[in-house]
């Protein structure tokens, strides 16, 4: 059993972080809405979740609210090992590479020199350097690529409230969810 993970508050916080990830990468909202729950289950449980797993398995940590199959796994992963596979695939999509090589049109190397160059770490940002004329001074850009990620962009960003265009070019967001103000 992994030593540092034997609190209860540590192990739901680590759920936390995963519905945090998910939900910033536009996940299905009961799947976030499942790790929340089976976080605020697990903070709030009165044993120990890391008892739990030794005495019963993962049909113990099934049998508590809110914790099915696939958290009870993931609950599982992180007491056994100290970590949980799908929290470090979500962070290594979190990176401002892996983000801005999502759009099609933007490899690895590409996304690579647009965050290094113009310290672009969102598609927000992306979008007004696409209207803005930045990404074109970006080797590799040209007219034609601009105009696809903006297409792109507005039709991604513009299905969840984000997109620049949607908005206006002095938008900009405010805080954890879609809430957007002006300047």
């Amino acid at each position: 059993m992994g030593v540092e993970w034997k609190n209860n508050i540590d192990i739901a916080d680590a759920l936390e972080r995963v519905a945090d990830l998910l939900d910033t990468q536009d996940a299905m909202p009961f799947r976030v809405g499942a790790y929340r729950k089976a976080a605020a289950t697990l903070a709030n449980w009165p044993d120990s979740v890391a008892g739990l797993l030794a005495e019963q398995g993962e049909a113990g940590l099934k049998a508590l609210p809110g914790v099915g199959k696939s958290i009870a796994a993931t609950v599982a992963e992180l007491v056994r090992t100290g970590h949980i596979g799908l929290l470090e695939r979500l962070e290594g999509e979190a990176s401002p590479e892996g983000l801005l090589a999502s759009v099609p049109g933007i490899g690895p190397e590409l996304a690579k020199r647009i965050h290094e160059e113009l310290g672009i770490t969102t598609l927000e940002a992306l979008e007004l350097a696409s209207h803005d004329g930045r990404l074109e001074r970006v080797e590799g850009f040209g007219p034609r690529r601009a105009e696809q990620v903006r297409e792109v962009l507005a039709a991604r960003l513009g299905a969840t409230g984000g997109s620049v265009s949607e908005r206006g070019p002095m938008a900009r967001r405010t805080g954890r969810g879609r809430r957007w103000r002006c300047c």
